[in-house]
Parts: structure tokens; sequence; C-alpha cells
């Protein structure tokens, strides 16, 4: 059963750090780009980061650029998501979604839209405040 399972979220304080984790079981990770997604309350949800299946291309969303890096370590089935200089603004639930590498695309895909992802986890919440 494909899953993916984040973990590292919890409460900071404005221009602190977070690290997000995100294991994936029952699918080869190779063959998929990975994302991160955030959904703040009364917002719809939005694409932060993602990463291609080769690891060769990244996208970073204009409000966390320079601010947060997506990584991924495919021999242990887990993607990062490390966040520095933390603002009260990017408080809300992260999810990490797994997409399938479509034919015609390649290594370097970095899908964006929610549609594009067939796997979701269940979300860690993130808060920055104090």
């Amino acid at each position: 059963q494909p899953q993916v399972v984040e973990s590292g979220g919890g409460l900071v304080q404005p221009g602190g750090s977070l690290r997000l984790s995100c294991a994936a079981s029952g699918f080869t990770l190779n063959d998929f780009a990975m994302g991160w997604f955030r959904q703040a309350p009364g917002k719809e949800r939005e694409a932060v980061s993602c990463i291609s299946s080769s690891a060769g291309s990244t996208y970073y969303a204009d409000s966390v650029r320079g601010r947060f890096t997506i990584s991924r370590d495919n021999a242990k089935n887990t993607v990062y998501l490390q966040m520095n200089s933390l603002e009260p603004e990017d408080t809300a639930v992260y999810y990490c979604a797994a997409a399938r590498v479509r034919l015609g695309a390649d290594g370097l895909w970095t899908p964006r839209a929610t549609y594009q992802y067939d796997y979701w986890g269940q979300g860690t919440q993130v808060t920055v405040s104090g």
C-alpha cells in the first residue's frame, strides 16, 4: 500500500527553523517527483516546493524561496524540507505528496498542481508564533 508520512512539524518562534521529513513506502521513490504543499485555515492548498525524480530540478514558491530547501534521499525513501527564517505567515498544515513521472515527462519534471499528485500524507502542523 503506497504511503507517505510527514513528521517534524511543531511550534516555533519567528526566525526559527524546522525540518520536515516525508517517509515514503509501498512504491519506488525514484519513479516519483515529490512535493510539499501547505494549507492555512480558510485558504487553498498551495505548492511550497517540489523536487524532480532525479533531484536535478527544484521549484520554490516566491514566498519561501531563499528560506526553504527541499532535498531527497532515495536510498532512505525520504524527502526533506528545511525551513529557515520562519515567519507567522508560514503557519499551516504541511503536506507531502508524490507524483508518478508521467509518460513523456523526464527526470526534471516538477509538478506544482495538486491534481498531478498521486499519493498524499495526512499533514503535519507548523505554527510560527511567539
